[in-house]
C-alpha cells in the first residue's frame, strides 16, 4: 500500500465503480462514500476479496460536518468528488438536486479547505450539460472556455460548481480540476438515455436485440479511461482551478454499431439515426492534455472487446440485471 488515502464520493455510481478498482489494484488505500453501501456497481468489478480492502462509508455530502469528519477521521489525503443527482431527479426535485449538486459540492471544498496539506488534490465532475445545444458553438472542436449556456437545472447546478471551484482557488488557493464527461460506456453504466451505448454491449454478450435511442456524432469515453483520468487529475499537483472536456473516441452512432458488428456478426443493433443529441460532440481536450500530458485513453476496438468479455463472464455467472436493457 503507498501512502495515499483517496477518498470516492458518488462511489457507487460507474465511474467511481471503476475508480475503486483502479485504485484497488494499484495498491492505494480508498475510503468509498455515498448514501448507499451496497456495493452493486463495484461489485460487478471487483472480487469479494478486492471489495473487502475497501472502507465504505455511509456518506450525506449536504452534511458538512459529515464531510469534515471522514476527511479528519480517515487522513484523505485526495478527493475525487463525483457524487450528484442526475437531470431527472434535479428536475423532479430543485431543491433536493441543488443542495446536493451544489451545497454538497461545497462542502467537499470546504473539506479540503479545512485540511489543506493533509489533503493533496481535489478533482470533481461537472458535465457537459453546462453547454447549450451544438449550434452555440460553431467553432470546432469546442474548447474548455466557451460560454456556459445549460438548459437544465442539472447543468446550472454543474455551472454553479465550476464556479465555485475558481473562487476557492481565488480566495483560498484550493486548486482543482473538474471535468466533462460526455457518453460514458461500460460495465455499470445503466441509468439515462446515453446509457445506451453501454446497454447496447451488455444485449450483445446477453444475445438480445438492443435499440439504441439516438443516433449521430458523439463522443464516446470508456468508463475506464474516465476513471484514471479523475484519479491523474487528483494526483498532478496542478495549481489553478481549471475545467476540462473529455474528448476520446468521436463518431456516429452507426459507425459504432459498424464496429461493434465487424467484430461480433452476431449483434443485432439498431440505432435511431433522426434522434440527434443536442449537445456539441466535438470537444477539444488539449486543456487535459497540457496538465496531464498523455490522457488516458484505450483504443475503441479493445474498449469494445473488453466491455463485451466482461458482460459475458456476468451474464454467465447471472450476476447482472437484464431488465436494464428494457427501455
Amino acid at each position: 500500500m503507498n501512502a495515499e488515502t483517496f477518498m470516492l464520493t458518488g462511489s457507487m455510481g460507474c465511474i467511481g465503480a471503476w475508480a475503486l478498482r483502479n485504485l484497488i489494484r494499484e495498491g492505494t488505500r480508498v475510503v468509498a462514500t455515498d448514501l448507499a453501501t451496497d456495493p452493486v456497481r463495484p461489485g460487478l468489478l471487483l472480487s469479494p476479496d478486492e471489495l473487502a480492502q475497501i472502507t465504505f462509508v455511509k456518506l450525506d455530502v449536504t452534511d458538512l460536518n459529515a464531510v469534515k469528519g471522514v476527511v479528519a477521521e480517515h487522513g484523505i489525503t485526495h478527493i475525487v468528488h463525483l457524487a450528484g443527482l442526475q437531470v431527472p431527479f434535479c428536475r423532479a426535485n430543485p431543491s433536493l438536486g441543488a443542495s446536493v449538486n451544489v451545497v454538497g459540492t461545497v462542502n467537499i471544498f470546504e473539506a479540503a479547505r479545512a485540511h489543506w496539506g493533509q489533503v493533496k488534490g481535489l478533482a470533481y465532475a461537472s458535465s457537459l450539460a453546462v453547454l447549450g445545444p451544438a449550434d452555440l458553438y460553431p467553432e470546432r472542436p469546442v474548447k474548455d472556455d466557451v460560454p456556459l449556456r445549460p438548459e437544465t437545472l442539472y447543468g446550472v447546478y454543474k455551472q454553479a460548481n465550476e464556479g465555485t471551484a475558481r473562487i476557492y482557488w481565488q480566495d483560498w488557493q484550493i486548486p482543482s480540476i473538474g471535468l466533462r464527461p460526455y457518453i460514458v460506456y461500460g460495465v455499470g453504466r445503466d441509468q439515462g438515455m446515453t446509457s445506451d451505448i453501454a446497454k447496447a454491449l451488455l444485449a450483445l454478450a446477453a444475445g438480445r436485440p438492443y435499440h439504441i435511442r439516438f443516433g449521430g456524432p458523439a463522443g464516446l469515453q470508456y468508463a475506464d479511461d474516465v476513471a484514471r483520468i479523475f484519479i491523474e487529475c487528483a494526483r498532478s499537483g496542478y495549481q489553478g482551478a481549471a475545467v476540462c472536456n473529455l474528448r476520446n473516441d468521436i463518431l456516429e452512432v452507426g459507425d459504432f454499431v459498424a464496429r461493434v458488428q465487424a467484430g461480433y456478426p452476431q449483434a443485432e443493433l439498431t440505432y435511431a439515426a433522426d434522434n440527434i443529441l443536442p449537445f456539441p460532440f466535438d470537444l477539444d481536450d488539449s486543456g487535459l492534455q497540457g496538465i496531464l500530458g498523455k490522457v488516458p485513453h484505450t483504443p475503441l476496438g479493445a474498449a469494445i472487446d473488453e466491455t463485451v468479455g466482461l458482460f459475458r463472464d456476468l451474464v454467465a455467472h447471472d450476476r447482472i440485471n437484464l431488465k436494464q436493457l428494457e427501455n
